[in-house]
């Protein structure tokens, strides 16, 4: 039984949302080289904390110079608050945490779950995105290409740290909880950008005496200026820019159709690797890409239904 309606949507994407979902898999998946910098110098709630109040900050400067309207009523508040804990301080603190026990190779392949308990989560609580054969198979497809694209060597620590696998693991679902509860935002009438800047806004002020109580970020000694400049790079590319592309498109595509970036963000971080660190591509990296291809056409749908 579904758990409510939300507005309409429109399942099968076109070209204007297949691109903001190519875009923000590349903001996401420099988010792992970016989050390797930082953790360094800084603990991982502080790193969060940061992330999440610089990017507020420029998103509300965004809002007031294009005057889009604020949320004002006590429901919007309260349902950003909810979606900054399932979006914002549940994952990040989860991930940020598990990459300094695995490596970020087996801490993507696990992130790549979320598709499928998107898909399990919101066929039940959405009535508009049920669960189909169709989608279940291309999910499949898709975890498969993304695990054999990262290569067998990220699975060497499958066995080690547990804890730390169950919390991206934890991410994971936190991530597909966070999308099905966010299609509620489009039927209150808010613009992506002011959806944006409430929910950081909100985790902001969460998180903000839990880091001053644990980490005590003030007595932590100065971090280098790359730190600086990665965790900026974090906070305006892969948070602030991010999140309007993420509620743009989960306001028109629905959840299902938004956590396929998360079988891009592979792609994305290896052709980011290749063209900023000189990384070498070879075939396994083809041909992994080639398997996400067919995994997003049959989830897509409309070739199948043409064929």
């Amino acid at each position: 039984m579904t758990l409510f309606t939300p507005s309409p949507i429109t399942t099968t994407m076109g070209i204007r949302a297949w691109a903001m979902l190519l875009v923000l898999s590349l903001l996401w998946g420099g988010s792992f080289f970016l989050v390797g910098v930082v953790i360094n110098d800084l603990p991982p709630l502080t790193i969060v904390f940061c992330r999440v109040a610089i990017a507020a900050i420029i998103l509300w400067l965004i809002a007031f110079i294009s005057k889009i309207k604020l949320p004002t009523s006590r429901e919007a508040w309260l349902a950003m608050f909810g979606m900054g804990v399932l979006n914002n301080i549940i994952p990040f603190t989860l991930i940020v945490w598990g990459q300094t026990q695995i490596p970020s190779g087996l801490a993507s392949i696990l992130n790549a779950t979320t598709p499928l308990f998107t898909v399990l989560l919101a066929g039940v609580l959405l009535a508009d995105e049920q669960i189909t054969k169709t989608k279940l198979i291309g999910v499949l497809i898709g975890f498969t290409g993304a695990a054999y694209m990262i290569g067998p060597s990220a699975f060497s620590g499958l066995g080690n740290s547990i804890a730390a696998q169950l919390a991206v693991l934890g991410a994971a679902i936190s991530y597909s909880l966070a999308g099905v509860f966010g299609r509620r935002f489009k039927s209150m009438g808010l613009h992506p950008i002011a959806t944006a800047a409430g929910q950081v806004t909100a985790s902001s002020f969460i998180l903000a005496p839990i880091v001053f109580y644990i980490d005590q970020p003030l007595n932590l000694p100065m971090p280098a200026t790359t730190t600086w400049l990665a965790l900026i790079a974090l906070a305006v590319f892969s948070t602030a820019l991010a999140y309007i592309l993420y509620f743009s498109i989960l306001a028109t595509a629905g959840a299902t159709n938004l956590v396929l970036v998360t079988f891009l963000i592979p792609i994305s971080a290896i052709f980011l690797g290749y063209f900023v660190l000189g990384e070498r591509l070879d075939m396994t990296h083809y041909f992994g890409m080639g398997i996400i291809g067919v995994s997003l056409l049959v989830i897509d749908g409309r070739l199948l239904r043409r064929a």
